[in-house]
C-alpha cells in the first residue's frame, strides 16, 4: 500500500503558474503508474494527466493542450503537475493517484490509491 500527500495548491490569477507535487510513502513508487485527476464543485472526478512507471510515456487530458506536463522523480518518490497559462474553469481539489495497472492508463477504476487532494483556485 502507499500513502500519498499532494501539496502546492492555492490562489493564482487567471493567466498564472502553479506546481503541484504529490509525495508517496514508499520507495516502491517506482512500480506505480501514477495520475493526476481533479474534481470541481458538483462535477464527476476526472482524468488529467499521467505518467508510466519509468517516465517515460506520459498521456494527457484533452483540456491540457500544452498547458500541465506531468513528471515524477522516482529517488525522491515525488509525482509533479506544473501548471501554465490556468484559467478560472481550472479551479477544482486536484488529487494524485496510484495504479498497479499495467500499463498508463486515464480510467479512474484502474487507480488503487489516493491521495486526499490539494485545492487549485484560478480567479479572473
Amino acid at each position: 500500500q502507499v500513502q500519498l500527500v499532494e501539496s502546492g495548491g492555492g490562489l493564482v490569477q487567471a493567466g498564472g503558474s502553479l506546481r503541484l507535487s504529490c509525495a508517496a510513502s514508499r520507495r516502491a513508487f517506482s512500480s506505480y503508474v501514477m495520475g493526476w485527476f481533479r474534481q470541481a464543485p458538483g462535477k464527476e472526478r476526472g482524468f488529467v494527466a499521467a505518467i508510466s512507471r519509468n517516465g517515460g510515456r506520459k498521456f494527457n487530458a484533452d483540456f491540457v493542450k500544452g498547458r500541465f506536463t506531468v513528471s515524477r522523480d522516482n529517488a525522491k518518490n515525488t509525482l509533479y503537475l506544473e501548471m501554465i497559462s490556468l484559467k478560472p474553469e481550472d479551479t477544482a481539489v486536484y488529487y494524485c493517484a496510484a495504479s498497479e495497472y499495467p500499463s498508463i492508463t486515464s480510467s479512474r477504476d484502474d487507480y488503487d490509491y489516493w491521495g486526499q487532494g490539494t485545492q487549485v483556485t484560478v480567479s479572473s
